[in-house]
């Protein structure tokens, strides 16, 4: 029996197209201020059909719930690839069964704290740099 191939997200077009509005406008939200707050030698790509941020390493994915296979049920997931390495002085992030990957869930654009968000990434961005390979 033939395997029933599934969808794939190339670029960030086709995923605002196939975003619910508020998903949509959270992602957006998200995406912007990662961007902002990243290093030059950072970036973007799709990878799993959602917005991958990486480094020298991984450092956060913004998961919609509308995009399969994430385990998000509702709302936009902002995971922080090594987020069982980062102090998170505020507790503002949750941890749930993976062990490696620390997340908030956002269902609204309002919920989004613009300030934990870039203290947060100003923390993996430190741990990031750590991976750099010797020269």
């Amino acid at each position: 029996m033939k395997r029933q191939s599934s969808f794939k997200i190339k670029n960030l077009s086709e995923l605002y197209d196939f975003l619910p509005e508020t998903e949509r406008l959270i992602v957006d939200i998200l995406r912007q201020i990662i961007s902002e707050n990243l290093p030059d030698y950072c970036n973007e790509k799709i990878s799993y059909n959602v917005p991958y941020f990486y480094g020298h390493r991984g450092i956060c994915i913004v998961w919609p719930s509308s995009v399969p296979r994430g385990g998000v049920k509702q709302g936009v997931l902002l995971g922080f690839w090594y987020g069982n390495k980062l102090q998170d002085e505020d507790c503002y992030l949750d941890h749930g069964t993976n062990k490696q990957i620390y997340y908030k869930i956002f269902n609204s654009p309002d919920e989004i704290d613009i300030q934990a968000i870039q203290k947060l990434l100003m923390e993996a961005i430190q741990l990031d740099q750590q991976f750099a390979k010797p020269i």
